[in-house]
């Protein structure tokens, strides 16, 4: 992955893992293997870890430990109001910056 994908999704990170509990709770292995699945290659799972523990001190996701069958309990994450709320924003501000640098982007062609 190139220095400016690093970059871009270090912001829009957090949003991508609140869209993916939007459609299920997951726990980080499972997440992470989410996020590979959608072509998200290099992420590494200290990354989704590092903003699972943000997103849960922010309040935006409900945790419960689920038992595993191998190692200790599982944290699983699901999406909560304020949550839900946070991801709504993210999505008008995608949508926002989507448009002026499309806008940009043709006026440059």
């Amino acid at each position: 992955m190139g220095k400016q994908m690093t970059e871009m999704l270090k912001g829009t990170l957090e949003g991508i893992v609140l869209a993916i509990l939007a459609t299920r709770p997951a726990y980080g292995y499972e997440i992470t293997t989410r996020l590979r699945d959608q072509g998200f290659a290099d992420i590494a799972e200290g990354t989704v870890y590092a903003l699972l523990v943000r997103i849960e001190q922010r309040g935006l996701v409900d945790v419960e430990k689920v038992p595993s069958e191998k190692g200790p309990p599982r944290k699983v994450y699901s999406l909560n109001s304020t949550g839900t709320q946070e991801l709504a924003e993210f999505w008008r501000t995608w949508s926002f910056l989507a448009e002026r640098i499309e806008q940009l982007h043709q006026e440059g062609n």
